[in-house]
């Protein structure tokens, strides 16, 4: 069902910046913990075990495996301070609306980040996993309390029907997450709204998105939160 949800947005500047910034993906992150595991786990077999070989090693050795460790360290402090930086990055950035053209004419991945700017302006926590093999799932939304909805950001011209939504939803199944979200600058079909009802699930249509869009600046746009 197309439900109600509350946006509340602050003008602050002239204009929307659409160029997407740099972000270290959830990918990156894991492998910046594997090898923050790695290393504590390096340390603690050093502490605990003491290995023969390297009590034998030489003293150029041993100098080196020491190197090896202070610069592992030094990089480990680096990535997570990057993954630190780009943390403090999502903050609500000035927000102007656009028209239904305007939209058109953002690549995919900037219209992903103007759909992400609405729900950081209403005090969601958005990453941004839009990329191939994300299954569906453009935007994660995160709550506090932990509620989680998945945003799915589709720039098209033609009618959304049902099948798109069938999928968003098999998708929202997969995810176990309490809601999902259809943001797109197309129509949506009556087929396809009239299968969504019911369902956790919120369809915003290209007419819906401006309108939201240009109200936040007057009167607040009242949709049902997931």
């Amino acid at each position: 069902m197309v439900v109600r949800t509350e946006w509340r947005f602050r003008q602050q500047s002239p204009r929307f910046q659409t160029q997407p910034r740099p972000a270290v993906s959830w990918h990156s992150r894991w492998i910046i913990g594997g090898l923050t595991a790695v290393y504590l786990f390096w340390l603690l077999v050093r502490a605990i075990s003491q290995p023969a070989w390297l009590l034998n090693l030489s003293s150029v050795a041993t100098e080196l495996v020491r190197l090896v460790e202070i610069g592992w360290l030094a990089t480990l402090l680096v990535l997570w301070g990057v993954v630190w930086w780009q943390k403090r990055q999502e903050v609500i950035r000035p927000f102007v609306p656009l028209t239904l053209d305007q939209l058109y004419n953002l690549q995919p991945a900037e219209f992903e980040q103007y759909v992400a700017q609405l729900f950081r302006q209403k005090k969601y926590r958005v990453t941004v996993r839009g990329r191939s093999g994300d299954l569906g799932v453009d935007l994660m939304l995160t709550r506090t309390g932990g509620k989680r909805a998945i945003v799915q950001c589709k720039r098209y011209r033609s009618t959304i029907g049902p099948v798109i939504v069938r999928e968003l939803y098999g998708t929202l199944i997969h995810e176990g997450v309490a809601h999902a979200f259809l943001v797109t600058t197309a129509n949506i079909s009556d087929s396809a709204r009239s299968w969504a009802q019911g369902k956790p699930m919120t369809l915003i249509d290209g007419s819906t998105l401006v309108e939201i869009a240009h109200s936040l600046q007057t009167i607040p746009t009242d949709l049902k939160s997931p």
